[in-house]
């Protein structure tokens, strides 16, 4: 009995996040994304950084911010599309020590249609590599992951309607 609970409480830990201790209803998950798994158990969803697409990012509820890299922040800084919010020191998974920027994304799009406003991203030197972290995972608490089949299912997702004049 002990281990099914255990068992039980770890999936709801690694597969559902919420901010607050109240319990969570599966029609509170109103976006569902199709994620794309590459390499051993790293799972990708396509992002739209305010209007400048093909973007994929690795869903990691490990990382703090969302992860850009350079080749995007530099569109994005071209366009005004960034804030510079602040420094933060870190330390990576191979243990070194790094100062990395913060600055405030206005509009992400995840997947087609979950808009999430006043997005913080930190800013990589040299890293091809995006991540999808939880300074935009929890404006959509919340959420959970599917691995059969592979999505993920978000909630408070802002949408927005398909502006026809611009096409």
């Amino acid at each position: 009995m002990f281990v099914r609970i255990v068992i039980a409480a770890v999936f709801v830990s690694l597969y559902c996040w919420a901010p607050t201790t109240q319990a969570v209803h599966a029609d509170q998950f109103g976006t569902t994304v199709s994620m794309s798994i590459k390499g051993s158990a790293t799972y990708y969803v396509p992002v739209e950084f305010d209007g400048i697409a093909g973007n994929e990012l690795m869903v990691d509820t490990g990382s703090d911010y969302v992860t850009i890299n350079e080749k995007t922040f530099d569109l994005l800084k071209e366009r005004g599309k960034v804030d510079f919010v602040k420094q933060v020191g870190g330390t990576m998974a191979d243990g070194t020590s790094v100062s990395v920027p913060i600055y405030r994304i206005a509009k992400l799009n995840i997947g087609c249609c979950c808009i999430v406003h006043d997005v913080e991203a930190a800013v990589f030197e040299g890293t091809e590599r995006q991540i999808l972290g939880l300074s935009a995972l929890k404006k959509v608490a919340p959420f959970a992951l599917s691995v059969d089949p592979a999505s993920l299912i978000l909630s408070d997702c802002k949408t927005q309607p398909l502006d026809l004049a611009k096409n």
